[in-house]
């Protein structure tokens, strides 16, 4: 592939530390699909409020990601972001806010992360009956379903097409549903969207069974994982740390610990986007050597760390992996 020009600057540019890294990262990531694995993408922090599906959505469309594993927020503020970006606020002296300003958000229905206030009454109020109507037919049919196939269903429904505020195509979550990828999304429960689902149980308008649990999706990528290393591997590409990230990579010890399956590789590449630190016991600060010890990679598989900020240097990676 003829590389563009962000590409041959990051080659010619990045030589060393974190910075050579990358690059060595994005060409074993490359690698990884010109050989025909696949590649799991697993987002935790705040990425889709950084607006990362600006590059996330177009590897996606280019089959250079597989499956997706995320926090609930992430799952949810895609879709904030798609419907309601004009709205937002942005705060560039953040540090620099009292607790009185902060309150003055809060009193204004804006919900801060670092340098941006989402807005509650555009953003989430606004998508909220969209969901309720989706999880209410469910319930009321007897139907159940994941997390992120009711956001498929209200976004493949185009009902939210009308209230797009930015370019459709750089919504990872929309071109993630139009591709039918998985998403996997352990404990959704700890999001706004699971908020809104807990208090129309506790009002007796839904069932919690409604809604299909962590448990299930571990089943379900039990399985997927199963199917799709019978002929080549698949690799594992971590933005941050936390149950983004520690949930699916544990499919694998499971797998050959405690079902004393045999047949099921490791996962076949590792990287990691942290500024967690190692010595605090912090897993997600773990080197990737640690995961030997777990049963989760191979000494052999290739493995990154890279320590810097993630909304920096994913899209370098995935403009790299994408040929920009």
């Amino acid at each position: 592939m003829n590389k563009g020009k962000v590409s041959q600057f990051i080659v010619e540019h990045y030589k060393h530390f974190n910075a050579a890294t990358l690059v060595d990262a994005a060409k074993a990531y490359e690698a990884e699909i010109a050989t025909g694995n696949k590649m799991m993408i697993t987002l935790a922090g705040a990425m889709s409020t950084a607006e990362l599906g600006k590059s996330l959505a177009e590897m996606i469309r280019q089959d250079k990601v597989h499956i997706i594993t995320c926090t609930g927020a992430n799952l949810e503020e895609d879709v904030f972001n798609l419907v309601a970006h004009h709205h937002y606020k942005r705060i560039p002296n953040y540090r620099d806010l009292s607790p009185t300003e902060e309150k003055e958000l809060l009193d204004q229905h804006f919900n801060r992360v670092t340098d941006t206030c989402i807005p509650e009454a555009e953003a989430m109020r606004a998508i909220e009956t969209h969901l309720y109507n989706a999880w209410k037919k469910a319930n009321d049919s007897g139907k159940r379903f994941f997390p992120h196939e009711y956001f498929y269903q209200i976004l493949l429904s185009e009902d939210l097409k009308p209230a797009y505020q930015i370019n459709p195509k750089d919504s990872w979550l929309l071109a993630a549903a139009e591709k039918n990828i998985p998403v996997i999304v352990p404990g959704w429960e700890d999001s706004t969207c699971g908020n809104f689902f807990a208090s129309y149980c506790i009002e007796e308008k839904l069932k919690p069974a409604t809604m299909k649990s962590g448990i299930e999706y571990m089943l379900f990528l039990a399985n997927w994982y199963s199917e799709n290393t019978k002929h080549n591997g698949v690799g594992f590409f971590q933005i941050g740390g936390g149950i983004a990230g520690d949930f699916p990579i544990c499919v694998v010890p499971m797998l050959h610990q405690d079902l004393q399956l045999t047949n099921v590789p490791m996962w076949s590449y590792f990287c990691q986007i942290s500024d967690s630190t190692t010595s605090y016991g912090s897993y997600s600060g773990a080197v990737p050597n640690e995961k030997i010890t777990w049963g989760k990679l191979l000494p052999e598989t290739p493995k990154f760390v890279i320590e810097s900020d993630a909304t920096i240097v994913a899209p370098l990676i995935f403009a790299y992996v994408l040929g920009w």
